[in-house]
């Protein structure tokens, strides 16, 4: 699978509409056929800041979300919202799922 992390610096008069605003582009990508999930989280240390993890099946499902309509027009929409360019993380590692954490179990 394809594992992505991106860190999104927000402005902060668009901090409180981020998710509404990000909600369309989240919902079309996670009804993608090869997108394993689209997830969004907020700093804990920088309440400006959210954190996407997203995963795809495999190099051509990434390549389908990226050529997407909904891809293309999040990425000519966001950056009106944002502080920075976004950080991102981009690898391919073994399976489709997350693993279960071998030091603890419950």
């Amino acid at each position: 699978m394809i594992a992505i992390t991106v860190r999104f610096k927000v402005l902060p008069e668009h901090v409180d509409d981020w998710l509404t605003r990000v909600d369309g582009f989240t919902q079309s990508t996670r009804a993608e056929p090869g997108n394993l999930w689209f997830d969004w989280a907020r700093s804990v240390d920088d309440p400006n800041e959210f954190i996407l993890l997203e995963a795809f099946r495999d190099g051509d499902a990434g390549l389908a979300h990226v050529q997407s309509d909904h891809f293309k027009e999040a990425i000519a929409t966001m950056p009106e919202a944002l502080a920075e360019t976004p950080r991102i993380i981009n690898f391919e590692i073994p399976g489709e799922d997350w693993s279960r954490m071998g030091e603890m179990e419950v």
